[in-house]
């Protein structure tokens, strides 16, 4: 009975697939397991034909229908372990088979792929370049220093011709994995030791044969990294109904270097682009500081209580479940930790308000006063400069900055002022209520006086923290080395927040990381996202300076989002429908659908129009499990931290954004209008950066100037 195997390369393909291709895999896959190996080369059935000129004798393609076919790698060693590699329309399959080569690596004893073709025909091109080049990336390694990684005879030739690391990355899909992560190491600084105990030693069975000349199925065997074996029809079925979403543990070497470091002498921080790997990275250093003492506590927060049943999830993932380990992580929103502070240690906790209550109680008391300020310049103040600076007395409001601030405040203005900040004060107290940042200077107050109650903090979602929030935070652990681990990206600031962290005695100097590779989105979809923040510039996580995009990029390739404008908000959402049900019909699922608006009203419309279709739909505000079928529907500020093969973001119009209601007017703070509708336009890139393969942005009437400006045509 032969068994099958799939790489990593064929989940990839299947996941693509359009249902109907699907069920043929499906049904060619169950057909496989029934014949033996006799009756399978025999098989008219499956058409298990030979791959003609093969780089790899052992190339075979079997019949999935009239357009598709299967790539198989099948054994001439007499074993009976068969590997699908690949699911390819018909006319390309035998192309792509026929330039694949598959080797064991000498060091890891791994299975690895390379497009041999294309390796022969770049070399002589690039060694010519090369020899014109004022350095090369690898001069420093001896070949035998190579090879003892596992490099070999064909990548050695090819590796001397590689100027820097664009060129390397460039290069990857062509090179054998284990082979090009080894190389990806070196040239982030990795000594070879380091490589063979990182790379090398991790993959390597420790049973495993120094015989060249294994069998297939052994060499399947020993790697485990990258194919799955399977063992069953029970297990086929199981395993090719699931999604293939593994939790994704592989550490771009740049990213472990940060993550696995041993010890930081002080703060670190971490930014980068959308789909960069940073909360990836910040998991991996959970994992990595919980390695380093049995009884350490560490505090890991992030915005949303959303994100945060999502960091649980992906934790236990990482750490296989381990009760032990996860009982030492508390992980948990910054609210809701000061809340926690204010109940133990403060007695009853307040009731909380919104922004909403806020204003109104702002409206009152500048009535009553008689201010000419409106309430939002007053709850400004509060939030920006009172609550920022912790400031708590006449003398201190006076002499504090107002950087940021675009309307000046003289000497007897402040004076003016203040009294109103100490009746909202009094207000709050009366009645047992408090604002979310008043909340958090209560609780970092009091974590002042008993102290920190744990070792480690590591912070996601930096970007739109309040220095209040800060204050909480710093409190949390004690100062010095690895206290604060920081990720946050600047470019999706949505929240009215800015920050100075230097002033907050959280000084990351020597101690800064940019992550640039997007492993989330396609290229395509990054460009154009980037377009609606290009004519503006990003104050940096630190509040210091300015942030930047460049050299962000993408390895991954697609489609042009899909952009257009509608006659009316029913054609919008009737197209809305239709191009959903395309997308299923595809074969994509429906969880793995988002559709977002500015407004919950739109969003309430398209829920309807797609229940009435048949559609399953859930409201990402209801917390559905990953086990829950449904096209995910939530608002822009829902959609942070979330990521969906198919993204539809509708209602794109010159109303929604920027809305008018949060832009404070020009007159009454210039540099407050300026910092919110930067905060609108970042809302918009958020939601389309949620996107992997497909985005769609749509609108009825006219579009919102953030839209990139080449998608009108």
């Amino acid at each position: 009975m032969p068994q099958l195997a799939f790489a990593n390369s064929f989940w990839e393909s299947y996941e693509a697939l359009e249902k109907p291709v699907r069920a043929g895999v499906r049904k060619a896959m169950a057909k496989f397991q029934q014949l033996t190996v006799p009756e399978l080369h025999a098989d008219k059935g499956l058409h298990l034909e030979s791959v003609q000129q093969a780089r790899d004798p052992r190339m075979r393609t079997i019949r999935i229908n009239d357009f598709w076919r299967g790539v198989v790698l099948a054994p001439d060693d007499g074993s009976d372990v068969f590997l699908l590699v690949n699911v390819v329309p018909h006319d390309d399959a035998y192309t792509w088979a026929a330039k694949r080569l598959y080797t064991t690596n000498s060091a890891t004893r791994g299975l690895e792929v390379r497009n041999v073709v294309a390796i022969e025909q770049l070399t002589p091109v690039l060694e010519k370049a090369a020899s014109q080049a004022q350095s090369l990336l690898f001069t420093q390694y001896s070949d035998t220093v190579l090879r003892d990684l596992g490099i070999d005879q064909q990548v050695l030739r090819a590796v001397r011709t590689i100027v820097d690391k664009p060129q390397l990355e460039a290069f990857g899909t062509l090179l054998p994995e284990d082979q090009f992560e080894a190389l990806q190491y070196l040239a982030e600084g990795f000594t070879p030791d380091e490589v063979y105990r990182d790379v090398v030693a991790v993959r390597r069975p420790t049973d495993a044969s120094p015989d060249p000349d294994e069998t297939l199925a052994a060499v399947i065997a020993n790697t485990t990294s990258r194919i799955t074996l399977v063992t069953g029809p029970e297990e086929l079925t199981d395993i090719l109904e699931k999604p293939f979403a593994a939790w994704r543990v592989f550490l771009h070497p740049s990213q472990r270097r940060i993550a696995y470091r041993t010890s930081y002498n002080g703060p670190v921080q971490v930014t980068g682009g959308p789909g960069t790997g940073k909360t990836v990275v910040a998991l991996h250093r959970v994992k990595h500081l919980l390695s380093r003492a049995p009884d350490t506590r560490i505090l890991l927060t992030t915005y949303t209580n959303a994100l945060a049943a999502t960091l649980r999830e992906s934790l236990s993932l990482l750490l296989d479940g381990d009760e032990s380990l996860l009982s030492r992580v508390d992980v948990t929103t910054v609210n809701a930790y000061a809340h926690r502070i204010i109940t133990e240690h403060g007695g009853a906790a307040p009731t909380l308000i919104g922004d909403r209550e806020e204003l109104r109680l702002w409206q009152q008391i500048g009535r009553k006063l008689g201010l000419r300020w409106t309430e939002q310049f007053l709850a400004q103040e509060y939030r920006h400069v009172v609550l920022a600076q912790d400031i708590r007395t006449l003398d201190a409001y006076r002499a504090a900055s107002r950087r940021g601030r675009g309307t000046a405040l003289s000497a007897a203005q402040r004076e003016l002022l203040w009294p109103a900040v100490e009746q909202f004060e009094t207000s709050l107290r009366t009645r047992s209520i408090s604002t979310h940042l008043r909340a958090c200077a209560r609780a970092a107050r009091l974590l002042a006086a008993v102290g920190p109650g744990y070792d480690h903090l590591i912070v996601d979602e930096a970007q739109d923290l309040h220095p209040a929030q800060w204050r909480v935070l710093r409190g949390a652990v004690p100062s010095g080395g690895d206290d604060l681990f920081i990720t946050g990206d600047p470019h999706q600031r949505i929240y009215d927040s800015r920050v100075s962290l230097g002033s907050l005695g959280i000084s990351v100097a020597g101690r800064t990381n940019r992550l640039r590779i997007n492993y989330r989105s396609t290229e395509e979809i990054l460009t154009w996202s980037t377009g609606i923040l290009a004519p503006v510039s990003i104050t940096d996580l630190g509040g210091e300076g300015t942030d930047s995009l460049a050299g962000y990029r993408s390895l991954l390739r697609g489609r042009r989002p899909g952009v257009q404008g509608h006659g009316s908000e029913q054609v919008e959402v009737s197209a809305l429908v239709e191009r959903v049900q395309e997308w299923i019909a595809q074969g994509v699922r429906p969880s793995e659908i988002g559709i977002c608006t500015r407004f919950n009203i739109l969003l309430d419309k398209a829920y309807e129009k797609l229940s009435a279709a048949g559609i399953p739909v859930v409201r990402v505000r209801d917390n559905p499990g990953p086990e829950v079928d449904g096209v995910r529907l939530a608002t822009m500020h829902a959609m942070k931290g979330l990521e969906f093969r198919c993204v539809a973001v509708i209602g794109v119009t010159l109303s929604a954004l920027p809305f008018a209601r949060e832009v404070t007017p020009r007159e009454v703070d210039t540099l407050q209008h300026d910092s919110d509708l930067l905060r609108e336009r970042c809302l918009l890139f958020v939601a389309c950066t949620r996107a992997r393969e497909v985005l769609q942005v749509s609108w009825s009437g006219r579009p919102s100037t953030f839209v990139p400006e080449p998608a009108h045509h």
